[in-house]
């Protein structure tokens, strides 16, 4: 049986010829990320501004609609609800209450009072502002530094240069992720930073199939231009970039549409991360090695003046 092929063995594409366009595209994605960081924000969960959280489950399936309607009457705040699991366990969220610890201990009493009998609290948390804060600190922190292992990790493996361009490119994807959460107005919580961190590992994990075959060809073809290397690397993993990608995204699609409210943020950071994750390891991260110094990678110095002029 033959093998699905969704690229032709023989494919030649001038990735680099295009990189221009590719660069212009990345500028104007970081433009358009950038405003919509500074005019919308973040929407902010409860993980990081402070609320509280009730896990509780039901004898019968639960109808989140009249859910909603019926707490949203005790006006205590915003409420968000999310079945959790199971139709008859939900997740409720409410704001941080005025007046402190008794005010949140009250607020739930209430909701315990106007939910009624025939539920089980399986946990009922409250989280301060200054635990949040403290939180989207460390998530801050947990993202930039893994981008820095990343970083060191690449340049450790192959040359500097790489390291470099690595970071560059997975910032790019992380940026981008980042500002799709503030434009869809997707609640920005610990999930949403363990999406980031997976998006990460993974658009680095492309790139890096793409500069491992640079390094074989740099090995190979000591006097071809890096312009040639990185056309004929790229080409050569396409396919199997477009075919991870695809299988990748075949097994999150499903839960972005039905996994509710509780998973968007999640499946749908990664998913956008593998589309331009994909993107720029074809396209940005191999181009930015035409822009540093010349990579050795065993050659001599008449071996690389050889390839610059070529």
């Amino acid at each position: 049986m033959a093998l699905l092929k969704l690229i032709p063995d023989q494919t030649n594409i001038d990735f680099i010829g295009k990189r221009m366009i590719a660069f212009a595209f990345t500028l104007l994605l970081v433009i358009a990320g950038g405003w919509a960081l500074t005019s919308k924000g973040l929407n902010l969960g409860i993980d990081f501004r402070g609320g509280i959280l009730i896990d509780a489950s039901h004898t019968a399936a639960v109808d989140v609609a009249a859910l909603r309607t019926q707490l949203g009457a005790l006006q205590l705040g915003e409420v968000s609800l999310q079945t959790f699991g199971k139709d008859n366990t939900i997740l409720i969220r409410l704001q941080q209450q005025e007046g402190g610890d008794t005010a949140n201990a009250q607020a739930v009493e209430k909701i315990k009072a106007s939910l009624g009998d025939g539920w089980t609290y399986n946990r009922s948390e409250a989280v301060g502002p200054t635990v949040g804060k403290e939180l989207l600190k460390t998530g801050i922190y947990a993202t930039l530094f893994s981008m820095l292992a990343i970083m060191a990790y690449v340049a450790f493996r192959y040359e500097w240069q790489f390291g470099v361009a690595a970071f560059a490119s997975t910032v790019h994807d992380v940026f981008v992720s980042f500002a799709l959460v503030s434009l869809m107005g997707w609640e920005f919580n610990l999930t949403t930073v363990a999406a980031l961190l997976l998006l990460a590992g993974y658009s680095v994990n492309d790139t890096v199939i793409v500069f491992d075959r640079i390094r074989e060809n740099l090995r190979r073809y000591k006097t071809r231009p890096l312009t040639e290397i990185i056309n004929l690397a790229t080409n050569s993993t396409l396919s199997r970039t477009i075919k991870t990608s695809l299988t990748t995204a075949l097994a999150i699609l499903p839960m972005f549409f039905l996994g509710g409210e509780g998973l968007i943020n999640f499946t749908g950071v990664i998913l956008w991360g593998i589309v331009i994750g994909t993107f720029s390891s074809t396209y940005v991260a191999a181009a930015l090695l035409l822009y540093m110094p010349p990579l050795t990678m065993g050659k001599t110095e008449q071996q690389i003046a050889a390839a610059q002029a070529g």
